[in-house]
C-alpha cells in the first residue's frame, strides 16, 4: 500500500449474456491472450455460489490457522466499533502475480489489450528495483476478495487485513457506491469473453484499434449518474411533471367540473395549442438537452457495427463501474487507514509490536511534497472531525467565538464525534467532503499550502498558504476527478450531422494533446466532424477535427 495505492474496485453494471461458464471462459481467454499468463490456471466462481468461496482455485497458498483466527478477531473487533461488510475472502499471491492482477486494475481476468502488459512490466520492474511495492489489492464484490502478498510477514498481513477491513465497510456504506454491482469479476470476465470473441472474428489488430479509440473518450460520461434514482425512479420529476390531459396542451387537471372555466379558460387552451404548433414546425434541437454521457449518445446514434457498438458499452460500463472509486479516493483511503490504525492499536499491537506498526503506518500515510498523500489527508480529516464533534467545535456558538484562547480549551463534552464521520463516511464524496469539513485551522496545523513551478528552473516554489486558496485549489482538483466538465450540445451542426461539444471552463484550458485524441476518438466512431468550444475571459477558442486532421482557431 505504500508505493503503489492498491485500487479499490466497485461499481454499478448491467447483466451481461455469456454463453460460457466463468471457467470456461478462463480458459479459452487464457487460450487467446499473450499478456495473461497466469489466467490459464484462474478459475472464477460462478453466479450460483453465495457462499465466501476462494477465487483463484485450489492448490494455491493459503491463509495459516493463526492468520484466520486473527481475520476472526480483526473482523469482530471491527463490528463493536460499529462497522458492516460483506464476508472478506483473502488470497494469497506472489509478487509476480499480484503485480499482474493489479495491471488490470484488480481483477484476475480482463479484456485482452496492449496496455494490461505494459502496466505489469511497470509494476514488476518497480518491484524488482525495489522502487514499489503493492501490499494488498480489494475488490468490492459480495463476498470481498483481497489478496495478499505471499511473502510479508503475518504482521503484516494482519495491518493489511485491519485495512481492508476499512475498505469493505466503505464499499458497503456510502451512497456512491450504493448501486454497484457485486458480481463485479464475474462481468469483467464476461466482458473479456466477449472481446475476445470479437478478435477471434475481426482480428487482435482492428479490435485493439476500436478499444484504443474508446479508452481515449471513456471519461466522457455523466459524473452525476451514480446518484440518479435507481430504474428511473425519479420520485421529484414524477411528481414536478405534469403531462397534458385530454389531449389538450396547456389543460390542468381539475377535481370539480365547475372549476373548469376557471381553471382552463379557453383563451389560455388556445394560446397553449398555437404555441404547441409553432413548436412542432420548429425543427427540433438534437439532442433535446446537453449530454454529458457522451458514450451513451455515441451507443445509440453512431452509424457504427454492432460489435463495435458493444466494445463502446463494454468501456462505458467499466467507466461507471471505477467512477465511485475515483470520486471517493480520499476518503475511501482515509477511512480504512483510520480503522487499521484503530484496529492496530486496540487488537494487534496494544503493548507489542509498536515500532513495526509506526513504521507500516508512517510508510503509508507519509507525505512526498509537492504531492499530497490521500492516505494522510484522508485519516487526518476523519480524526479532525471526530475531534471536533467530540468537543462540540461545530454550529453557531462555535462559529462566533473570535478569542483564540477560548477556542483552543473548548470541551463541551458533547461525545458526537464517532456518529459524525459515520454519518460523513455514508453521505459524501472527496469533493463535499473537502468542501465542508475542510477548516482553517486544519490547514494551518497541516502547514499546507499551494505552489507554482517555476517556468525556468523547473523548481516548485509556495504560492499562497491563505486557507481560500488552499481549500479552492483542492476543489477545482477534485471537480469531475480533476477531469474537465464537458457536454455534447448539438448533434446536428449546421443541419450536417455535425458535432458540438461545449467545455465549461474552470480553471484551466484543454490540453491540446488530449483534445485532438478526443476529438480523433469521436470522429473515428461518428464518421462527421466534430469540434469543442471552450471560453476563457471572453477569448473563445475552438478546436475541430474531420477528414483534414485537428485545427484550432479562435471563435
Amino acid at each position: 500500500m505504500n508505493a503503489t495505492p492498491e485500487p479499490n474496485l466497485s461499481g454499478p453494471a448491467r447483466e451481461s449474456g455469456s454463453d460460457l461458464p466463468a471457467s470456461e471462459q478462463a480458459k479459452e481467454l487464457a487460450n487467446l491472450d499473450d499478456h495473461n499468463p497466469i489466467e490459464a490456471r484462474l478459475p472464477l466462481r460462478t453466479r450460483e455460489v453465495k457462499a465466501p468461496t476462494p477465487l483463484l482455485g485450489p492448490g494455491r497458498p493459503t491463509l495459516s490457522e493463526d492468520l484466520r483466527d486473527r481475520q476472526i478477531q480483526i473482523e469482530n473487533a471491527a463490528r463493536d466499533h460499529g462497522l458492516s461488510f460483506y464476508p472478506i475472502v483473502y488470497e494469497m499471491l506472489y509478487s509476480h502475480e499480484i503485480n499482474a492482477i493489479a495491471a488490470r486494475d484488480g481483477f484476475p481476468i480482463r479484456y485482452p489489450h496492449w496496455r494490461f502488459g505494459m502496466e505489469y512490466e511497470f509494476l514488476n520492474t518497480g518491484y524488482e528495483h525495489a522502487s514499489s511495492k503493492i501490499y494488498e489489492l480489494v475488490i468490492n464484490s459480495d463476498p470481498v476478495y483481497a489478496y495478499l502478498m505471499a511473502s510479508n510477514e503475518n504482521f503484516d498481513q494482519e495491518f493489511v487485513m485491519c485495512h481492508v477491513t476499512g475498505h469493505a465497510d466503505f464499499f458497503r456504506n456510502n451512497i456512491y457506491f450504493s448501486q454497484t454491482n457485486r458480481q463485479s469479476i464475474e462481468m469483467m470476465a464476461t466482458h473479456a469473453h466477449r472481446v475476445a470473441k470479437y478478435m477471434h472474428l475481426y482480428g487482435r489488430d482492428e479490435v485493439e484499434k476500436v478499444i484504443d479509440h474508446a479508452l481515449s473518450i471513456s471519461d466522457l460520461i455523466d459524473p452525476f449518474k451514480m446518484l440518479a434514482f435507481p430504474n428511473g425512479n425519479d420520485k421529484q420529476s414524477s411528481t414536478m411533471k405534469e403531462e397534458p390531459l385530454r389531449g389538450q396542451p396547456g389543460r390542468l387537471p381539475v377535481t370539480r367540473d365547475y372549476l373548469e372555466s376557471f381553471i382552463n379558460p379557453p383563451e389560455a387552451l388556445e394560446a397553449a395549442r398555437i404555441k404547441e404548433e409553432k413548436l412542432d414546425k420548429k425543427p427540433r434541437q438534437f439532442p433535446e438537452k446537453p449530454v454529458r454521457d457522451v458514450l451513451q449518445f455515441l451507443i445509440e446514434n453512431a452509424p457504427i457495427p454492432d460489435w463495435q457498438r458493444d466494445i463502446l458499452s463494454i468501456v462505458r460500463e467499466e467507466s461507471y463501474y471505477f467512477l465511485p472509486q475515483m470520486q471517493t479516493k480520499i476518503m475511501n483511503e482515509g477511512w480504512a487507514s483510520y480503522w487499521h490504525s484503530t484496529l492496530m492499536r486496540q487488537e494487534v499491537v496494544k503493548d507489542k509490536n509498536q515500532d513495526q506498526h509506526a513504521h507500516l503506518h508512517s510508510s503509508i500515510t507519509a507525505s512526498q511534497p509537492p504531492n499530497l498523500n490521500p492516505y494522510k489527508i484522508g485519516i487526518e480529516l476523519f480524526r479532525d472531525i471526530e475531534d471536533r464533534w467530540n468537543k462540540g467545535k461545530f454550529g453557531p456558538e462555535w462559529e462566533a467565538c473570535t478569542n483564540e484562547d477560548e477556542r483552543k480549551r473548548w470541551d463541551k463534552k458533547v461525545g458526537l464525534g464517532r456518529e459524525k464521520i459515520f454519518e460523513v463516511r455514508r453521505l459524501n464524496n472527496d469533493l463535499s467532503f473537502i468542501s465542508n469539513y475542510l477548516t482553517m485551522d486544519f490547514c494551518e496545523r497541516h502547514q499546507l499550502y499551494t505552489f507554482d513551478q517555476n517556468a525556468v528552473t523547473g523548481d516548485y516554489v509556495m504560492r499562497s498558504r491563505e486557507f481560500e486558496k488552499v481549500r479552492d485549489t483542492l476543489i477545482r482538483q477534485l471537480v469531475n476527478c480533476g477531469k474537465p466538465l464537458v457536454e455534447l450540445v448539438d448533434g446536428n451542426l449546421h443541419n450536417r450531422g455535425e458535432i458540438r461539444l461545449m467545455h465549461h471552463f474552470e480553471k484551466d484550458p484543454l490540453r491540446q494533446d488530449y483534445t485532438e485524441a478526443v476529438l480523433k476518438s469521436i470522429y473515428f466512431f461518428w464518421t462527421r466532424p466534430v469540434c469543442i468550444d471552450s471560453k476563457r475571459n471572453e477569448v473563445g477558442e475552438r478546436c475541430a477535427f474531420d477528414q483534414s486532421g485537428y485545427r484550432r482557431w479562435k471563435n
